[in-house]
């Protein structure tokens, strides 16, 4: 770096006493040449000040002590300013990095906990999930079982980014492991309930709500664990019905019990599953009622179901002026008429 700026000093000099001899823009081109050397050589810039203030002592000897003073004060300032930009550009590249590897990340997380969607027969399946930013702390997942019933999972990671996503992993390779036919809704989120306790740092939750739909009997049993309430739309009574049991989130201890209710699905009803960035969207400073939420799954309830669930995405999506403040999951399973 010093042999650079020896070798620049005579010609820094001589632009310098040629630009205030002639005022000519022929320097000033010249001088713009060597200021990208400067920064190809990585100069700093109380370096091209101190390289100034030496051409000027040169030059005019006699100069005005004043003059040389200030040069001096513009020297101490660009140290600092130096330093700061130094630490402002290794930041950038440091996030610039991060951004990086996120992506990457988030790449594999929508590998990883892809899900396969069934064809069941007499129900029509539509589910949206989108996350607020790069990694999705929200999770669906659907099991077939031998017996034609489909289990459907849908959690919520109380905790963002990537151990969000690596704790959903690990849950969905837990949720394969389980036998479909033989536990019911709330063994699995027992069982489940045990891996989080033991394997995940105690101040990341998960909440969760697992379902089982039996075709042959046209049943639903479900089971939740602190997860937001689904519903279940009555088409008969154009009427919706609360879907929830107690239950604690995921990991807070690891003998937690679970209860699981059940229900008849007739033609024309609907399931509605969703994580709280459905239900806790914003309309400007406020947050919509879940009855905002039912009446605009009612609107568009003509339309098949993944229909559905985008047009009441894109609705929440304009309503929040496309900046999503939360991961938006929904899911809705209706029975079709024969």
């Amino acid at each position: 770096m010093g042999g650079t700026i020896h070798l620049n000093r005579e010609t820094y000099k001589n632009l310098l006493k040629s630009y205030i001899e002639t005022k000519d823009e022929k320097t000033l081109y010249k001088a713009e040449k060597i200021s990208k050397s400067f920064i190809k050589n990585n100069i700093l810039p109380e370096e091209i000040i101190n390289l100034h203030n030496q051409a000027l002592t040169d030059l005019y000897p006699n100069l005005a002590v004043q003059m040389k003073d200030s040069m001096t004060f513009l020297l101490e300032i660009m140290i600092s300013y130096g330093l700061t930009l130094q630490e402002t550009q290794s930041i950038k590249e440091q996030q610039i990095l991060l951004k990086s590897e996120i992506a990457v990340a988030a790449d594999m997380q929508k590998s990883l906990l892809g899900t396969e969607m069934y064809d069941i027969e007499g129900l029509d399946i539509g589910v949206i999930s989108v996350p607020a930013n790069q990694m999705n702390g929200d999770y669906h997942h659907f099991v077939k079982g031998d017996d034609g019933s489909l289990g459907i999972a849908i959690a919520d990671v109380i905790g963002k980014g990537i151990p969000a996503a690596l704790c959903m992993s690990m849950i969905k390779y837990s949720m394969d492991s389980y036998s479909e036919d033989t536990m019911t809704p709330s063994q699995i989120l027992q069982s489940l309930n045990r891996v989080v306790e033991k394997n995940i740092d105690s101040g990341m939750f998960i909440t969760m709500m697992y379902a089982q739909y039996i075709p042959n009997e046209c049943k639903l049993i479900y089971s939740t664990a602190g997860h937001e309430p689904g519903f279940y739309y009555n088409a008969k009574h154009a009427t919706f019905e609360e879907l929830a049991t107690p239950g604690l989130v995921l990991g807070v201890m690891p003998d937690s019990k679970y209860t699981q209710s059940e229900l008849t699905v007739d033609e024309g009803d609907m399931v509605i599953l969703l994580t709280d960035g459905v239900t806790e969207c914003r309309d400007g400073d406020r947050f919509i009622e879940t009855e905002e939420v039912l009446e605009v799954i009612k609107y568009y309830s003509d339309l098949p179901a993944q229909e559905m669930v985008n047009q009441v995405y894109k609705h929440f999506e304009r309503l929040q002026d496309f900046q999503l403040n939360d991961d938006f999951t929904l899911l809705i399973l209706r029975k079709m008429f024969r």
